[in-house]
């Protein structure tokens, strides 16, 4: 059955994004259960190079949703295994943190942003260049308040949960998500980057590098990711519309077929249900219920990334939606970009 949309307002919405120069182009798609889709393709990929358009098959630096594709499903996977315990403290199963602040704290603390870590990752300014002593310091940081206290985004979370992933399962992240995750799904143009020189024309470039004065394309827009080798649990992947959509799919409708990833139907379920009680703002486990929603009647979730991904879905509607530009190749502010992801989740969910 086709999918009920306002089409036409979804491609001038977009549309309009690129004529006001919000981003150089995008890529959209709003689908079902069953992967009946629809999808637009407006704008280029650099305007400097206007005979180069936007393709479905554009490969995005997606920045924060690393947090979702790589961790998210990665530490599910943990879960679901037996393998981790969401309310055991962490100082009582991994030594790194036994007897230092983190230790305190339990993987739904970090999972609902309520652990009370360092807000922002600065590593360079706070502990230099080497991957040990960043990971050292990270995870031997003091906290900013006791656990379960406030709701407090911070990319650090993620950036834990990965040290935690790896340490748990004896493998990098990339590895861990790409076994784990990626390839039984058949996500076959996800990975962390950066990308080798001749492939990496087919990616959106994003802003100029701070050091080199170049636009960056294939290479992580995150300080943080480019720091320790192109990727971790901040932001790093990079990835197309169809694999993001294969991953919102099956987190509707699981696959039975033998090929399903290490998260299943508990997890979502689990995760896409408030979790914070009272604490504002109302969040699940990394996924967090849309703005200008109603979390108990509207059920729609979201999570962004800062490069101008997002990623939308709601279990009750059956449905999801994707929204993928290069909005930093123009600014870092996100101010017109929050207009246009808010009417694009009011269409696409009407």
């Amino acid at each position: 059955m086709a999918l009920d949309l306002d089409i036409d307002s979804l491609r001038q919405l977009i549309g309009d994004g690129v004529h006001d120069k919000v981003y150089p182009g995008a890529v959209w798609a709003v689908g079902d259960r069953t992967g009946n889709m629809a999808i637009g393709t407006p704008g280029v990929l650099d305007p400097d190079q206007p005979d180069e358009p936007m393709r479905h098959d554009t490969v995005f630096d997606v920045a924060g949703l690393t947090e979702v594709l790589a961790v998210w499903a990665s530490i599910g996977s943990l879960v679901e295994d037996g393998k981790l315990h969401l309310d055991e403290e962490l100082g009582d199963f991994w030594s790194e943190v036994s007897g230092h602040p983190l230790g305190r704290v339990s993987t739904r603390h970090l999972l609902t942003h309520t652990a009370g870590v360092p807000l922002g990752t600065d590593l360079m300014n706070l502990y230099g260049t080497d991957p040990r002593d960043i990971r050292d310091g990270v995870l031997h940081e003091a906290v900013r308040r006791p656990p379960g206290e406030a709701v407090e985004y911070t990319d650090r979370a993620a950036l834990v949960l990965g040290y935690l992933a790896e340490a748990l399962s004896g493998q990098s992240l990339d590895a861990l998500a790409a076994t784990g995750t990626w390839q039984p799904l058949g996500m076959t143009r996800t990975c962390y980057g950066p990308w080798p020189g001749e492939t990496a024309v087919r990616c959106a470039p994003t802003e100029l590098d701070d050091l080199t004065g170049a636009r960056l394309r294939g290479t992580a827009q995150s300080p943080s990711a480019r720091l320790l080798g192109g990727g971790c649990g901040v932001s790093g992947v990079f990835s197309v519309l169809p694999d993001i959509a294969v991953f919102l799919r099956h987190m509707l409708q699981p696959r039975q077929d033998g090929g399903q990833p290490g998260f299943g139907p508990a997890w979502t379920q689990e995760s896409l249900r408030i979790q914070t009680g009272d604490l504002a703002p109302a969040r699940g486990l990394f996924w967090c219920p849309a703005p200008g929603t109603a979390p108990a009647t509207d059920d729609i979730w979201v999570h962004y990334g800062s490069t101008g991904t997002g990623a939308w879905l709601s279990p009750k509607q059956g449905r999801w939606a994707i929204l993928l530009t290069n909005k930093l190749y123009y600014s870092r502010d996100h101010g017109p970009l929050t207009h246009i992801r808010d009417a694009f989740r009011s269409l696409a969910f009407a």
